[in-house]
């Protein structure tokens, strides 16, 4: 009797299955499953299982092929028909058959041959990204005694009865784990800046070191450059400065000629975590933590103080991704804290903002493809996002083959022919040691 006066009586509590006894506060407490008498619910918990659920009954819906188009009355027939009556031009008919198309994805795993049986499915798959024809795939993969290793993939099996790829490992390895990866093949070259805990790297390597033919005579390193605290990396394109590229650091920018070996050095007040280089001038656009986005003509030379600093631009929080649309009057612009906003660079306002993406504070790439009036990105969630560039609709939202972690959010890649001009058409995703494809 628990109320007893007796100092010496012992209180025997009886035990309850699936209850524990709180002798402090005289009650009874329910067992949660799985944990030592102790409330495991945390807020994150509940937050990553309620994601859960929702990400199974997404792909359940979807092996249903429960799709439906986001705006109403938009079909096949009914855009064929407004065509032929000319209440579209041809501009608008192409976009809308996309976004149609997009709704309409299934996903399908993709089959990867190697010569090599050891490389195929050994390694998950951290970056991907296509070359300008999307002929092939090149990419990165963690290794598991720490690094990265590079390949290539080869998309031309890649066709509508067998979803196949030959996937052609390479022997170049580094001990650093890769943030981002350039693709430059019209000059042959590609520009890898990998990152560690200290120092940074920044490396540029001939691009027929991913080539599958003649593997034993493949070149070195073009050259490397040890840079400490690196975030960002980008190469110019522009004739007047088509040896150059950059590397954002911590509070300054540096600009480097790699035939001359001549540097420049920006100094600015924040990170610089994005970067990406004009075409028609060389002017080099600069995303900070602190939100700041400024552009900087290559041409002068550095000065003190900010006066070298041309257009400004200001997110609300860290900017980790930008685009520079393909007219360079505009630029999509992504941050920390989950927007995406389209910016008029003539009047440097925000002219569009595209909802629905997640970042807290990964370093997250955004896909802008004009031609088909569409942008993806894949948010810290793993979800994959699909807008329409015109008015920023939502236009398909797509859940991750895997559960949602750290380090399985998705690498994709989108075009209207994969495989070259002939390929087909489609998203690729390649999540852990698994590629797929999201077919028109």
């Amino acid at each position: 009797d628990p109320s007893s006066s007796s100092s010496t009586q012992t209180c025997v509590v009886p035990e309850l299955p699936g209850f524990y006894y709180d002798t402090e506060k005289n009650r009874y407490f329910r067992l949660l499953p799985g944990h030592n008498n102790y409330n495991p619910l945390t807020k994150d918990s509940i937050q990553h299982k309620a994601m859960e659920c929702k990400r199974l009954r997404l792909l359940e819906d979807e092996e249903k092929q429960m799709k439906k188009t986001t705006r109403t009355g938009l079909n096949s027939s009914v855009l064929l028909q407004k065509r032929q009556l000319g209440l579209l031009s041809s501009t608008s008919y192409c976009r809308l058959v996309h976004e149609l198309k997009v709704n309409c994805m299934q996903r399908r795993k993709i089959e990867i041959h190697s010569p090599d049986s050891s490389v195929a499915g050994t390694n998950n798959f951290k970056i991907i990204v296509a070359d300008v024809a999307c002929e092939r795939i090149f990419t990165v993969n963690d290794v598991e005694h720490g690094g990265c290793k590079y390949g290539i993939i080869n998309l031309s099996g890649l066709g509508k009865e067998s979803l196949t790829v030959e996937m052609y490992d390479n022997l170049y390895f580094t001990n650093r784990k890769v943030l981002n990866l350039f693709s430059l093949t019209h000059f042959s070259k590609l520009c890898l800046m990998g990152i560690a805990e200290t120092p940074g790297c920044a490396s540029l390597l001939p691009a027929s070191l991913f080539s599958s033919t003649n593997p034993g005579d493949r070149p070195g390193m073009l050259c490397s450059f040890k840079i400490s605290t690196a975030w960002s990396c980008a190469w110019c394109l522009n004739p007047q400065a088509d040896n150059c590229f950059s590397t954002g650091l911590t509070r300054r920018v540096l600009v480097t000629n790699v035939v001359t070996g001549h540097r420049q050095t920006f100094g600015t007040s924040s990170d610089v975590l994005a970067q990406q280089f004009a075409r028609q001038t060389p002017v080099l656009y600069n995303g900070c933590r602190s939100g700041e986005i400024f552009s900087i003509d290559v041409r002068q030379r550095n000065r003190k103080g900010q006066s070298w600093k041309a257009i400004h631009l200001f997110h609300g929080s860290a900017v980790t991704s930008i685009h520079l649309m393909e007219a360079e009057h505009y630029l999509m612009a992504a941050d920390m804290a989950g927007k995406i906003k389209l910016w008029d660079l003539r009047t440097t306002k925000c002219v569009k903002q595209y909802k629905g993406h997640h970042n807290e504070y990964a370093i997250l790439p955004l896909h802008v493809n004009e031609e088909e009036g569409l942008l993806t990105a894949v948010g810290q969630d793993c979800y994959t996002r699909i807008w329409s560039l015109q008015d920023a609709h939502l236009l398909r939202t797509i859940p991750s083959p895997h559960p949602s972690s750290k380090d399985a959010i998705p690498s994709v890649v989108f075009s209207s022919r994969l495989g070259g001009s002939r390929g087909v058409p489609g998203l690729l995703m390649a999540v852990k040691q698994d590629l797929y494809h999201f077919s028109y």
